[in-house]
């Protein structure tokens, strides 16, 4: 997969350009100005409506997470799509997303659409990016700005020329055929901004809860996670990195503490392009303060004396409670265990090339093994071939789970 661009390298999708901006006319600010009276009206007969169906509105949403909920156990069962690739892919994915301005939601809903096909189809992994851009296209047509969607021509300028023109839009209806065009998912950024209004929380507060459900986007922990919960566990576990005072907003299940937990073991290494995202002053600079958070707790953690152990009441090789799970109950055995993104470089020429800082940030051997991925003997893996369209996608040519 070709993950780099010309534009990426530069490192200036998440810097404010200092150009100076072109003075309006009169005209110009009448339009502006009369655009954003109706926006204000809009907005206010939203919120007379919503309190009236807030109920019926709310009911709706978990149906709908609950029916668009990604399968990762089922992603687990790909023959050539590991999760050491999803990286790569979803640095990707927030270069480009940042590169056309779209929206915060429209990022999330790409994500969302890429697992559920991948929770669907057998996806060979020289079309694991295509798949990401066709989600891309679909989600920015589906909740942002006309003006904003990205063109294939550009998609393609990003990936390198990888694909053929042609190869996009097959893909773009490939995906919302066998997603049966139920594109519909209220994303964990719609759950964060209803609890945000309703606990009044900080904009800062708001950034990092958004740093860090994007980094869970990395993981395989959270593929298969509600948007609500996530979005609860993600707000709270910002405001407790930055310092603001808990919310007493009810009691929290099992599942939310399982959340919470699995989130704080996943800020220690973030990707360096989300990072870069998040140093923007625009998102309060969070990046760097929970990099100064986990340093400060680092410290702590080495002045402080050993805790003397306690009465044992378990064997010593037996597993740790407070530990995430790797799979969830009735996954099926025999296929990959779905274990944690190792710090693997991909083979292939085009594929680590997206962003050369994380060749340096992957030095440590993987934790666990990888389920090896069968290389053909007659071409390079991700090497552009020139194949018949109409044998790529076709719903019958690969069997849905």
């Amino acid at each position: 997969m070709a993950f780099h661009s010309q534009q990426a390298s530069d490192s200036t999708f998440f810097v404010e350009s200092d150009e100076p901006r072109q003075r309006m006319n009169m005209r110009d600010a009448a339009k502006m100005l009369a655009r954003n009276r109706q926006e204000m009206i809009a907005n206010e007969l939203s919120r007379l409506a919503s309190d009236e169906y807030l109920e019926d509105i709310m009911q709706h949403m978990r149906h709908m997470e609950d029916e668009t909920l990604p399968d990762a156990n089922l992603i687990d069962m790909q023959r050539e799509i590991q999760w050491f690739m999803r990286p790569y892919l979803i640095d990707f994915l927030i270069e480009a997303h940042a590169a056309f301005s779209l929206l915060p939601e429209t990022l999330f809903l790409t994500v969302n659409l890429l697992d559920r096909y991948c929770s669907k189809r057998v996806v060979y992994k020289q079309h694991y990016q295509l798949v990401g851009c066709a989600a891309l296209l679909i989600a920015a047509k589906y909740g942002d700005k006309k003006d904003r969607v990205p063109q294939i021509n550009e998609l393609n300028n990003m990936c390198c020329g990888l694909y053929d023109a042609g190869m996009f839009t097959q893909m773009e209806m490939h995906v919302l055929n066998t997603l049966d065009w139920n594109i519909g998912h209220p994303t964990v950024d719609f759950f964060t901004q209803l609890i945000v209004t309703e606990e009044g929380d900080s904009r800062e507060v708001e950034h990092m809860a958004a740093y860090i459900c994007e980094i869970a986007l990395y993981h395989r922990d959270f593929v298969s996670t509600k948007p609500s919960i996530m979005a609860r566990s993600s707000l709270a576990l910002a405001r407790a990195i930055l310092g603001a005072p808990e919310i007493n907003d009810g009691e929290w299940d099992h599942t939310e503490n399982v959340t919470l937990l699995a989130l704080s073991q996943h800020l220690h290494q973030p990707s360096v392009t989300l990072s870069r995202k998040y140093a923007n002053p625009y998102y309060s600079g969070v990046s760097r303060k929970l990099t100064d958070f986990l340093q400060h707790q680092a410290a702590i953690a080495r002045r402080e004396p050993p805790t003397p152990p306690c009465e044992p009441t378990m064997s010593s090789n037996s597993n740790n409670v407070y530990s995430t799970p790797h799979k969830g109950v009735g996954s099926v055995p025999g296929v990959a265990d779905g274990y944690m993104t190792p710090p693997i470089t991909p083979d292939g020429a085009c594929f680590g090339q997206s962003n050369g800082m994380m060749k340096e940030y992957h030095q440590l051997p993987p934790r666990c093994p990888v389920t090896p991925s069968p290389q053909p003997t007659h071409a390079p893996v991700y090497q552009h071939q020139h194949m018949a369209t109409h044998s790529y996608f076709e719903p019958g040519a690969h069997a849905a789970y």
